[in-house]
């Protein structure tokens, strides 16, 4: 009976361990920002690496382009739930960091120190009047010429309908209808399309049909003359849709050593212009996001929306 009442026990207890180990947590979620005393200078530090120094043997993890990192919380701390986390961060260019007493149930934010810069010399090159470069794929509509038609509606007048279709709107006289079309080339619209009745009795004519508010790739327009016969015209002008390249500008926000700038996701061709020492340059910055004074990294957003951070190299300042 002892043993089974042991037996129960042990039951009970890996039931609990098992229980307690679901509840927990299984990663810790961070995020790490340059530490500034102004919040709006705390930009993201990409490619920190992260060490677990409770578990040396768990491998490092580094954060991405937004700073954000998750490291997995090794089962014995799983198990005692209330045991808290040392973290190490490591960075080129900013202090070591450890972080101990981190609870693995909460977002840990890190804030890593930038290594004490010497004071820039008067040799140092002078960085200013920073403009990021791009260009848009847009369709622009190309005016290419107009069309230009007459046509006659054939009518005798003061005769009387006598109910014979078509007639005049008030149902007394014979009338007569005349139509036409246009048709702008294949690709091509049509836009500020207009009709007008330009010789006869214009007073006795009305524009009866035609698609002048919409006109698209064809025009068409029919005319009602209840007298003398009377003469049209039908006029638009003719639009190409072109594909062209606009460019654009996007002006960096500069906060310490650091610039940042976001761009649309259809951006392309992205070039930063600027003048070192007063003497404008531009330059490309490429899928590899290469610049001679500058470190720069790109994080896409959900919305396919990029954003910029470069950071000056020794030797560079802002002005």
């Amino acid at each position: 009976m002892i043993q089974g009442v042991g037996v129960a026990v042990g039951v009970a207890i890996v039931i609990f361990v098992a229980h307690f180990v679901a509840e927990s947590p299984t990663s810790l979620r961070g995020a790490v920002v340059a530490a500034d005393a102004v919040a709006a200078r705390e930009l993201p530090l990409a490619d920190v690496e992260i060490k677990l120094t409770d578990d040396p043997a768990a491998p490092a993890v580094h954060s991405d382009n937004a700073g954000y990192f998750t490291i997995p919380i090794p089962l014995r701390q799983r198990v005692r739930h209330s045991l808290p986390l040392s973290l190490e961060f490591r960075h080129e260019g900013y202090e070591p960091l450890e972080l101990n007493g981190v609870a693995a149930d909460k977002l840990c934010v890190a804030h890593l120190t930038p290594v004490s810069r010497l004071a820039q010399s008067q040799t140092a090159v002078t960085i200013s009047n920073v403009v990021a470069k791009y260009s848009i794929g847009t369709t622009t509509m190309v005016n290419i010429g107009s069309a230009v038609k007459t046509f006659p509606v054939v009518n005798t007048g003061n005769v009387p309908c006598q109910e014979r279709q078509p007639c005049s709107p008030d149902g007394i006289w014979k009338a007569a209808i005349g139509s036409t079309t246009l048709d702008a080339g294949r690709g091509n619209e049509f836009r500020n399309a207009r009709a007008s009745c330009i010789a006869g009795p214009c007073p006795f004519t009305k524009i009866q049909n035609s698609n002048l508010a919409t006109p698209g790739e064809t025009l068409h327009v029919s005319a009602l003359d209840w007298s003398d016969t009377a003469t049209f015209l039908l006029e638009a002008e003719v639009y190409r849709p072109v594909e062209a390249d606009v460019l654009r500008e996007s002006y960096p926000v500069i906060f310490g050593q650091a610039l940042t700038f976001t761009l649309p996701a259809a951006a392309q061709g992205v070039s930063i212009q600027a003048e070192l020492d007063k003497n404008a340059i531009v330059f490309p910055l490429g899928p590899a996001l290469f610049l001679s004074w500058a470190d720069c990294q790109m994080l896409i957003n959900k919305d396919q929306t990029r954003v910029y951070r470069c950071e000056l190299k020794a030797g560079y300042r802002f002005s």
